[in-house]
């Protein structure tokens, strides 16, 4: 285990792999929560996006720790584990995040607003990758 993401697998982050990130985190009681989530990934980090009081944004804005597994659409046998920490949070171009998410997974740039929803978008850093063989 490292930090690097290994080549035989780095395609699993590409926009062009559309794979699925489930994104672990810790409750406030120490019960674990599980999300399946869109995600990108830029300058080494993992791009995350919800709404605020949404229990994922409660969770990351309160304990900064999380866990993901990515695994290959075309072959659950090929994945990624990653074990980081949240290091930016912002509201700032976090609509235009979400339209981006949705033109990976969707094909289409445009996301339904809901009215009063505010959007976030979290950079977790990893510091332990693991891969499949």
């Amino acid at each position: 285990m490292g930090n690097e993401v290994p080549e035989r697998v780095a395609d699993l982050l590409t926009r062009e792999k559309k794979a699925f990130a489930q994104l672990a985190l810790t409750r406030r009681d120490g019960t674990p929560h599980v999300s399946p989530i869109w995600f990108d990934y830029e300058d080494g980090l993992i791009i995350v996006n919800t709404a605020r009081g949404r229990v994922k944004d409660r969770i990351l804005h309160r304990r900064p720790t999380v866990a993901l597994s990515i695994s290959d659409p075309a072959n659950p046998y090929r994945y990624l584990l990653i074990r980081g920490v949240v290091v930016d949070e912002t509201e700032e171009n976090a609509y235009d995040r979400i339209c981006d998410l949705n033109l990976k997974y969707k094909g289409e740039r445009t996301y339904s607003k809901i009215p009063g929803q505010v959007r976030v978008t979290y950079r977790v850093r990893p510091e332990s990758i693991f891969a499949s063989k």
